[in-house]
This record gives structure tokens, sequence and C-alpha cells, in this order.
């Protein structure tokens, strides 16, 4: 049962670049082109709080991501007096699908390619590409301040969505689902994710552990100072309830 506000009208956004054509295969989910429509009552386990805090992308590339730590400061208090300097409330889906757009196609952009542990671990561009339609999805997701998770859809078990959207197997999906929440496994990265999310009002949040049974639980970018035990508490209540939600997408 999906829990909706009062009213839920659909969610319509013309990205820079065509969404694949598998997102038809999710409930709620129309793709044309560029296009792509939602209907809140179909996609969205919860949708509770249709609300996001978000910053202008432009503004965190010109005044952000060249930023760097000091001995006095962190990229994480960096990126937190960015959002409250810079960040606002929005009810536009569309906005924050737009927003999520950009940040993940700077992420994974295909310079990346070039590194040679990606090469070697067999990253291609269609890997990227999956990267950054599969981040601006789960941009919709939300938990509140307490932990708790008020928006969330199938987009948030991130491995298992991309089975069914892209037709990939069990390896493939996990190898995605590293180099998500991995951020490439160096520190470099991890600062840039950092600085990039800023744009999307918070920081990368993990939904996995580190037992194989408990991959594939995908996150969300939540608010600096959630409540992450009652998330990780509340996820856990639901997850298997999703996960086979999102396995009978399609089908």
């Amino acid at each position: 049962m999906t829990i909706l506000p009062v009213t839920a009208p659909r969610i319509v956004a013309n990205l820079p670049e065509p969404l694949h054509s598998g997102w038809n295969r999710i409930d709620g989910v129309t793709v044309q082109g560029r296009r792509i429509t939602i209907d809140p009552a179909e996609y969205f386990f919860r949708y509770e709080n249709p609300s996001w805090l978000v910053c202008d992308w432009n503004t965190v590339k010109s005044a952000l991501l060249d930023a760097h730590e000091t001995q006095d400061t962190t990229v994480e208090q960096l990126a937190l007096q960015f959002i409250k300097e810079h960040s606002r409330s929005t009810l536009d889906p569309a906005e924050v699908l737009t927003t999520a757009y950009a940040v993940y196609a700077y992420m994974f952009g295909e310079e990346h390619l070039k590194d040679p542990s990606l090469a070697a671990m067999g990253v291609t561009t269609r890997d990227l590409r999956v990267l950054t339609e599969m981040g601006t999805m789960m941009a919709l997701n939300r938990v509140e301040l307490d932990g708790s998770i008020s928006n969330v859809g199938p987009a948030w078990m991130f491995g298992e969505a991309a089975k069914v959207v892209y037709d990939l197997d069990t390896r493939e999906a996990e190898k995605l689902d590293e180099l998500y929440h991995g951020t490439w496994f160096n520190e470099p990265r991890r600062v840039e994710q950092i600085k990039a999310h800023a744009a999307l009002g918070g920081r990368l949040v993990h939904g996995c552990q580190s037992g194989v049974e408990q991959h594939m639980a995908g996150g969300c970018v939540a608010p600096y100072g959630a409540d992450i035990n009652e998330f990780r508490r509340e996820l856990g209540a639901f997850r298997d309830e999703w996960v086979e939600r999102v396995r009978a997408c399609g089908n």
C-alpha cells in the first residue's frame, strides 16, 4: 500500500538525455525520449513528504567543487555550510530530477573510464549511464531528520531496480552497486561526491551492510544531522518487502 499526501500530481520532467526505455518496466514510470512521467500512486512505496532541499547546480560548480578542506574545516563542514547558505526547499520533483541528473552526470562522466583501476574492473560507458540514471531517480527518496523514511520508490533498491530496468545479471548489478556506494574506492572520489551531493541538500547514506545477504539495499541522500540509527532500523524492517516489490516490476 502506497502512503500518499492529499494531492500527488503526476511528475513530468525533461532531462538532458533520453533515459533507457527499460524504465517503463517500473510501475508508474513512463519514459518517452528525454521526458519521464511518474505516477506517484503507482511508483512510490511511501510518498509522505513531497518536498526536497536543493542548491543550484551552477552555484555548486562555481563555489564548492573546487573548495579544499583545511586543518580547521573538513569537507563535510564545507558542504554543510554551503547548504545552509544556498539551499532552498522545493515542492517541484521535476527540479529535483534535473538537479540530480546534473550531479550524477558530473560524478559518472566518461572521463573516468581513463582510470586504470576502473578499466581493470571492466567499467563501461553503459555502466556510467546506469549509475547516472539510477542516481537521478533515487534523488526523489527522502529521509527526515528523525531518521524516518518518508519517500521511497523502487530506485531506492539500487541493484534490484537496475536488474529490472537494464536486464543486468546479479554479478553486473553487484558491480554497479559497489561503484555507486564505494565512490571509486578512494578518498578523492569520496570528497568529490560529498561536495556534489550538496546540490541535493545532504550526503549519500548507504543502506547496505557488509554481509552479502544485505547488499543491494541501496541508499539515499539524507540531510546532515539525520538519525542514522533510526534510518537503518526502519530500512531493516521494510527492506525485504521493498526488494520483492521491485523484483515484481515488469513481470
